[in-house]
């Protein structure tokens, strides 16, 4: 089966198909509160349709231009003060994270371009080739990035079934395959007990993923069948909490491996990319649904959707920003949102 997702064509059609075809310790939610009122800000470039986003440690958001192959830069107020393109024609940029070089460092997901990116704060890219085209003519097809907890950074590689290692030297130190063939890694975040998880999104699959910084990984399957498990996130309650695209639900495992998993209001609403936020609960994107959802790790697990101003925006990531605002991109409008 061919993975989705993993070139610009098919991300931005993937989703849109889809709708047609334990015992864990809690910690309550701060006492900084979000509204659920939303500001959107205008990406300068036409069309660049802006995927990833991720706060840097210069206190401005920055977020991947897949269609314009630029990496944007903008400020807390709203002003986009840059737009980078990569070096490499045609890159696609995708996932894009914080790293502890306070580097910004970011995916090429284009067909045989097969690079890691770095950025600069000042704008200043670096491209590493990844040193195995992983059997495929097209390339491994490295998805989303995030730093692991021993100072390197770890990503996904979807057509090449692995996750990867690469120091902030930009050296490539491990290419570690996962179990099951044909599994299609693409989120991955850095848990709190040390390890990364990621989600393995092919229908096949249906699992999440866990491997530690020496490169042994376990999976564990997702209840729900053909789930299609995208973005995943390290909650404050211990637990990884991850998006189920086709199965509509919010799923939560324990570092354990034990899931349980909650229903989305809105159907076919495509939850997506999930992230922290800081007021202690998950936040997520609904693809489809045009919306920001929020839940809540204590008992309860309160669910609420927040409709985007900008009708058929199809967001896609979101992380937390500065000043306890949340901060997403709306792909399809050209927009960079921002929830308070």
């Amino acid at each position: 089966m061919q993975p989705r997702h993993f070139s610009l064509r098919f991300y931005l059609f993937g989703g849109l198909l889809s709708l047609l075809i334990g015992v864990v310790t809690l910690t309550a939610p701060t006492a900084l509160a979000l509204s659920g009122k939303i500001r959107e800000f205008a990406v300068p470039t036409d069309f660049s349709v802006p995927t990833g986003i991720t706060a840097g440690r210069d206190g401005n958001l920055w977020f991947t231009e897949i269609a314009a192959n630029k990496i944007g830069r903008i400020t807390t107020a709203g002003v986009v003060t840059g737009e980078f393109a990569t070096p490499t024609p045609g890159s696609e940029p995708f996932g894009i994270t914080a790293g502890r070089d306070g580097n910004l460092w970011f995916t090429e997901a284009a067909f045989g371009v097969n690079k890691i990116g770095r950025i600069t704060t000042a704008g200043v890219i670096t491209e590493f080739p990844l040193p195995t085209n992983c059997g495929s003519s097209f390339g491994c097809g490295p998805n989303l990035i995030t730093a692991g907890p021993d100072g390197n950074l770890w990503f996904t590689e979807g057509l090449g079934n692995k996750i990867g290692r690469i120091t902030t030297a930009g050296v490539v130190t491990g290419e570690f395959a996962t179990p099951t063939a044909s599994s299609a890694p693409f989120g991955i975040t850095a848990g709190r007990d040390g390890n990364l998880w990621f989600t393995e999104e092919v229908f096949s699959a249906n699992k999440i993923g866990r491997i530690t910084t020496a490169g042994v990984v376990t999976e564990f399957l997702v209840p729900t069948a053909r789930s299609f498990p995208r973005g995943i996130t390290a909650g404050r309650d211990g637990n990884l909490w991850f998006t189920e695209f086709d199965g509509n639900k919010i799923g939560r495992i324990t570092t354990a491996g034990v899931v349980t998993e909650f229903p989305i209001p809105t159907a076919r609403s495509g939850p997506d990319f999930i992230t922290a936020g800081p007021d202690g609960n998950l936040w997520f994107t609904e693809f489809s649904g045009n919306k920001i959802g929020r839940i809540s790790p204590t008992p309860k697990h309160k669910l609420a959707e927040f409709a985007v101003p900008t009708a058929n925006s199809f967001p896609i990531g979101i992380t937390a920003g500065p000043h306890g605002k949340l901060w997403f991109t709306e792909s399809f409008s050209n927009k960079i949102g921002q929830l308070r």
